[in-house]
């Protein structure tokens, strides 16, 4: 019995320690939690603007070149460009993402190559043999200090491989950040264009500049010098402005995945030390017992 009681307490001081990392980590995660969420605040409406301006370049199709519309450049290879982080203990967040980019991938008809940012993605996909875009890449620092610089040094490099054809349809794989308890994965098709989505998109903000009653009147668009010369620059800079949002969101959503899970751990660790202290007591008691029985039977033996 004492034995039993020795090695409760044992569990019990064990749970106690790892209360209180998980407690840590929870508050640490919170915090940087906050600053994410604010950051991205901060610059969404910024950034989202942006990418509609860029998103309004494509609408007079006919002066867009052949290689951006989806349907009209022929597809050889796709390259997946995945977003985890680069360390756990944050729940289901690069699981749901890496399984996400696995069914995207058993879909894909055609040729696939990877780029994975978090080296958690990067290492089961390269466990699984699959060609890496950039093997040089440090997908730690990038996932550690998101900013626009490693945004354009990651995406220079994969645009001029999809201007020289070495792939031909860029697809993002990252998680969305819906609020601090739901987060979700998407999964987007940055390049080629789909025009018909472009255009159902260019509708809607139509109907929101006209009050809900769409005029059906799309402004003629300019391009100057030349349309080419025109999405030779503006098609980088989308891709770039598309990177950097995700990978915002990204941050924001595994700061959310970690606090939550910390906070589910700390919940369960104080149930299992409820459950313990119970089961100490119930021990201690029936120790006590047994050593008051002993008292009296010895007692009446004497007497």
């Amino acid at each position: 019995m004492a034995e039993h009681m020795q090695d409760i307490k044992r569990r019990i001081r064990s749970i106690q320690s790892t209360e209180r990392i998980t407690n840590a980590m929870k508050l640490v995660s919170a915090s940087k939690l906050r600053v994410a969420k604010a950051q991205l605040q901060h610059s969404q409406v910024f950034i989202s603007r942006l990418i509609e301006s860029a998103q309004e370049a494509f609408d007079d199709a006919a002066s867009v070149p052949q290689r951006y519309i989806l349907g009209r450049r022929k597809i050889n290879t796709t390259c997946f460009f995945i977003i985890t982080s680069s360390s756990g203990l944050c729940g289901s967040f690069n699981g749901d993402v890496i399984r996400a980019a696995q069914e995207a991938i058993d879909r894909c008809e055609h040729e696939v190559r990877l780029l994975c940012i978090g080296s958690r993605g990067k290492e089961y996909f390269e466990r699984r043999g699959y060609q890496m875009l950039d093997e040089s890449l440090d997908v730690d620092a990038f996932v550690d200090r998101v900013n626009f610089t490693t945004v354009q040094q990651i995406a220079g490099p994969m645009m001029q491989k999809f201007h020289d054809q070495e792939i031909d349809e860029i697809v993002f794989v990252s998680t969305a950040y819906v609020n601090p308890l739901v987060q979700k994965v998407v999964t987007e098709r940055i390049l080629p264009i789909d025009y018909d989505k472009l255009n159902k998109k260019a509708m809607e903000r139509e109907k929101k500049k006209s009050a809900g009653k769409s005029s059906g009147f799309r402004h003629p668009v300019e391009y100057e010098p030349s349309p080419e010369a025109v999405f030779a620059y503006l098609v980088p800079k989308y891709a770039e402005l598309q990177l950097f949002r995700a990978a915002f969101e990204s941050v924001t959503c595994e700061h959310a995945a970690r606090r939550e899970a910390m906070e589910n751990a700390n919940d369960n660790a104080s149930d299992l030390l409820d459950q313990l202290q119970t089961q100490y007591n119930r021990a201690r008691q029936t120790q006590i017992t047994n050593e008051i029985i002993e008292i009296v039977s010895g007692s009446e033996a004497m007497g």
